[in-house]
C-alpha cells in the first residue's frame, strides 16, 4: 500500500453483517444485485478526473470483480453541495426506486456535527431500513482535512442505534495527513474533496469492509454474527429512535407532485433528464409582488432555492401561516464563486403539526435585469 493506511482504524462500528453477507451471496448465487451511493458532492465525484475513477463507481467495479456472475446494477445518487435534511426527503426517488441491495451514505462533511443533523440523519437511515428493509448499509465518515471535522459524533450515533456499519477517513487516512507522513495535496487539492489518489483510497476504506464481510461467507452466519447483535436488532424491526425524529416522513413538492397557487409565478416545464440537474421541476419568477402559495401537512417546513453566482438575483421572503412578523427572507444572491447553490432553508421546526401555509413572495426584482427568483422545492416532514 502506497501510503500503508491502516484500514483497520478506518472501522469505526462493525455492526449488524447480515445483510451486508445477503447481498453477497446473493450475488455469488448469479443474481442481479443492484449497488447504490447517497451523499453529496463525493459521492457525486467532485474532482476526479472521470466519473469512472470517484470511490463509488471503483466500490461498484470491486462487486463486479468479486460476483464475474451477477449482473450488478450501479446507481450513485450523489448531489453536491447538499446535506442529510435534503437527503430524506429524495431518497425514495433517488436511491431506493431502484431496490438497492447495498448502499453506501455519505453526508458527514455535509451535515454539521449538532443534534439537528443526527434527527435528518436518522430519520434518513430510518427511511431507508423502514422502506427498503433488505438494503444493507454502509455508512462513510469524510473529513475536512484541514481542521479534521466532521459530523461523524452525530452520525456515529445513529448507526449504532440501528446496527448500520460505519467506516471512516478521519480515523484512518486523516490520521497520516495529520502525522505529517501522508501530504494532503497528494489527496486533494481543496483539503475536502479527492482527487483520484483521495477516491481510490477512500474506496480502498469500503472495500476493506466489504472484503472482511466477504471472507465470512462460507462460515455459518451463528458463528459470525454475535448473538448480543440479534438480540439487540431483530429482523423485521426498528429501535425507538433517539431523536424527535420529525424527518424521517419528510416529502418534497415539485412542480409534478402538487398544485400551488401562482401569482406571477411559473412552473418550470423543462424536462430533468438526471438528478444533478438540480434547477429543474420548480417554479420562477422576476417581479416584485410575484407569489406563489403552498398548502404543506407536518410539523418542519423548508425551502429549496436557487442562489446564483450572476448578480443581482432577484430577492424574496417566505411566510408562514400568514405571520409576516417572522417573514424570512430568501436572497437569490450567492457570494460564493463555485457556482450556483441548491440552498436549503428551514421555515419551521418542530412546529404544531398541521396544514401550514407556506406563500413565497419576490420583494426585489426588475424584469429583464435581474436573475430570477428559483423555488426549487418545499419540504414538509
Amino acid at each position: 500500500m502506497k501510503y500503508n493506511i491502516n484500514y483497520e482504524e478506518g472501522m469505526a462500528y462493525n455492526g449488524d453483517w447480515r445483510k451486508m453477507r445477503a447481498a453477497m451471496l446473493k450475488a455469488r448465487e448469479g443474481k442481479p444485485v443492484t449497488v447504490g451511493f447517497l451523499g453529496g458532492s463525493i459521492t457525486q465525484g467532485s474532482l476526479s478526473s472521470t466519473p469512472e475513477t470517484c470511490y463509488a463507481y471503483l466500490v461498484y467495479e470491486w462487486w463486479k470483480k468479486t460476483f464475474p456472475n451477477s449482473e450488478i446494477t450501479y446507481v450513485n445518487a450523489g448531489i453536491g453541495g447538499t446535506p442529510s435534511h435534503f437527503g430524506v426527503a429524495r431518497v425514495e426517488e433517488d436511491l431506493l426506486a431502484y431496490e438497492p441491495d447495498f448502499t453506501t451514505v455519505e453526508f458527514s462533511v455535509n451535515d454539521e456535527n449538532t443534534p439537528f443533523y443526527r434527527e435528518t440523519y436518522e430519520g434518513l437511515i430510518r427511511k431507508i431500513l423502514k422502506t427498503s428493509p433488505k438494503t444493507a448499509v454502509l455508512i462513510i465518515h469524510n473529513v475536512f482535512y484541514e481542521s479534521g471535522t466532521n459530523a461523524q459524533d452525530q452520525h456515529e450515533l445513529v448507526g449504532r442505534r440501528y446496527g448500520v456499519p460505519c467506516v471512516s477517513m478521519k480515523t484512518s487516512v486523516y490520521r497520516k495527513v495529520a502525522d505529517g507522513t501522508l501530504p494532503v495535496r497528494d489527496i486533494t487539492p481543496d483539503d475536502l474533496h479527492p482527487n483520484d489518489e483521495g477516491h481510490s483510497l477512500l474506496a480502498g476504506l469500503v472495500t476493506y469492509f466489504l472484503d472482511k464481510v466477504y471472507a465470512t461467507l462460507d462460515i455459518p452466519q451463528e458463528q459470525i454474527i454475535n448473538p448480543e447483535i440479534i438480540e439487540q436488532f431483530p429482523e423485521g424491526e426498528l429501535p425507538a429512535p433517539i431523536t424527535a425524529n420529525g424527518y424521517e416522513n419528510s416529502y418534497r413538492y415539485r412542480n409534478h407532485r402538487c398544485e400551488p397557487l401562482l401569482q406571477g409565478f411559473v412552473a418550470d416545464t423543462e424536462p430533468q433528464n438526471h438528478i444533478t440537474e438540480i434547477f429543474r421541476k420548480g417554479w420562477y419568477a422576476d417581479k416584485e409582488g410575484a407569489s406563489i402559495t403552498f398548502e404543506v401537512p407536518g410539523s418542519s417546513l423548508s425551502v429549496q432555492y436557487r442562489k446564483s453566482v450572476k448578480h443581482p438575483a432577484c430577492v424574496a421572503r417566505a411566510v408562514v401561516d400568514g405571520d409576516e412578523e417572522n417573514a424570512i427572507i430568501l436572497d437569490g444572491n450567492f457570494d460564493e464563486t463555485w457556482g450556483d447553490c441548491l440552498y436549503l432553508h428551514s421555515l419551521l421546526h418542530h412546529g404544531e403539526d398541521k396544514v401550514h401555509t407556506i406563500k413565497v413572495t419576490v420583494t426585489k426584482g426588475e424584469p429583464g435585469k435581474d436573475v430570477p427568483f428559483y423555488l426549487v422545492a418545499v419540504i414538509g416532514s
